[in-house]
């Protein structure tokens, strides 16, 4: 069920959080398990604030959409008294004394969370093939991977034990398994939610955003969370619209960026069908497809990579003993720790650089649809996987549409738009300028009406 079918359900008194909580804890504690979608599960304090919800609801006090909602938080994020491990070993014991601020708002808002979802380890990785706390598996067929890092938050949606929970995005962890898990996820521009209260990857590159079952449940999830904080430096005061998604019954006017270069290229048939059929779409609609040009994405990919492995190794400079990591997390950060301060800095100019470039790209088009991934999840047992005859690391191929949006600091959304031939979900991502989250989630949710 979505946000606004339990929430009917609730207001009309044929339910209440308490049995919203029951049955979604019932979900996380049987298929959840199965799926190793949860790290921790927090039965008595769901339970606890569930029923302080219908209290509250009971004396006419509603705190909006999202009143009595269950959710939960990917495992990055502080929960005060609940244990936030960052899916390591580093972190197993960690408590914090406080909530993370996009879990405050949430709490703020009404949702009723049910516990931490499981993840990449640290967040570094796309597989979600965790060696600490047991690999996550793809609730559309489960010898698969649902993407990462956020994977437990993804599959637990698709599985249908939740409505919506919160991501992070650091170079496609929201929107990579949102695509192999066939629901809907939105990374937010840089600055838009706060990121205060949560264990860090990259700095300049770590985004807020949640996942949902329908592009409505990000959306009215979004309006709870974003906002200036003053305890986050990189907090943007753009102000923030009401991301409500109302479907235009027309796209007249819309200018549609169809990429010339990188982003149909290498992909299953599969993958660049579907994308294209859904730019076909939005055509029928009123759309305007412009072929572009996107700035230098092989330079793009480059610089997102020296910078992110650099700051992720500058964090754990002190850490020493490998056998505190899982190999994969380990091994990026050995390889991190040789990068030249020299490759740091000019890396940081070069995205400098490329910033003006997309500023100009937003002068001639609205919105930029690509695929998310170029292939469909990948299965569990698999390193590589292979498009068109040749193969690729997974990890490389999962993030190669990604790290654009996260080095810019520019918004995207992924959306399914249709299935392969193997009966798994396919990923639509929509990219546009800087703030522009209200016209994505209207787009995507005309779209969700028309595909």
């Amino acid at each position: 069920m979505t946000i606004r079918d339990m929430g009917r359900l609730l207001r009309a008194g044929k339910t209440s959080s308490v049995e919203l909580a029951e049955t979604a804890l019932h979900e996380a504690e049987t298929t959840g398990k199965e799926l190793n979608a949860f790290i921790t599960i927090d039965r008595d304090g769901a339970l606890r604030l569930a029923g302080e919800r219908d209290r509250e609801l009971a004396a006419g006090m509603d705190r909006g959409p999202l009143h009595g909602i269950p959710t939960a938080h990917k495992d990055l994020f502080y929960t005060r008294g609940l244990r936030t491990t960052g899916g390591s070993l580093v972190f197993r014991d960690f408590v914090p004394e406080y909530d993370g601020a996009a879990v405050h708002k949430l709490l703020m808002a009404g949702a009723v969370s049910i516990g931490k979802t499981n993840l990449h380890e640290l967040a570094y990785g796309v597989t979600s093939k965790n060696q600490h706390y047991g690999f996550v598996h793809n609730a559309r067929q489960r010898d698969r991977i649902p993407g990462g890092s956020s994977g437990g938050s993804a599959t637990a949606i698709a599985a249908g034990i939740l409505a919506f929970s919160l991501g992070t995005d650091t170079g496609g962890s929201i929107r990579i398994p949102s695509s192999y898990c066939g629901v809907t996820g939105i990374k937010p521009t840089y600055g838009r939610v706060s990121r205060y209260g949560v264990l860090p990857l990259s700095a300049s590159f770590d985004h807020v955003g949640p996942l949902g079952s329908r592009v409505e449940d990000c959306a009215l999830v979004l309006n709870a969370i974003a906002g200036h904080d003053p305890n986050d430096p990189s907090s943007s005061r753009e102000p923030v619209s009401d991301y409500t998604p109302r479907p235009e019954k027309r796209l007249d006017g819309l200018k549609i960026g169809v990429a010339k270069n990188f982003f149909f290229e290498n992909v299953e048939s599969d993958v660049g069908k579907a994308v294209r059929s859904a730019i076909q779409t939005m055509e029928r609609l009123g759309g305007q497809a412009i072929e572009v040009d996107v700035p230098d994405p092989g330079a793009i990919n480059a610089i997102h990579r020296v910078i992110q492995m650099a700051d992720v190794s500058a964090l754990y400079v002190n850490e020493t003993d490998p056998a505190r990591f899982g190999a994969n997390a380990w091994n990026l950060l050995e390889q991190g720790r040789l990068i030249l301060g020299t490759e740091y800095v000019n890396a940081q100019r070069l995205r400098s650089l490329i910033r003006r470039d997309f500023n100009a790209l937003w002068q001639q088009i609205h919105v930029l649809a690509v695929p998310t991934t170029p292939v469909t999840a990948p299965l569990i047992t698999e390193e590589t996987v292979r498009i068109g005859g040749v193969e690729e690391d997974t990890r490389m191929a999962s993030t190669r549409f990604m790290r654009m949006a996260n080095t810019m600091g520019d918004p995207a959304l992924s959306m399914p738009c249709g299935k392969a031939a193997n009966g798994m979900p396919i990923g639509l991502q929509l990219i546009s300028r800087p703030f522009s989250e209200a016209f994505l989630l209207n787009l995507a949710r005309t779209m969700e009406e028309n595909l």
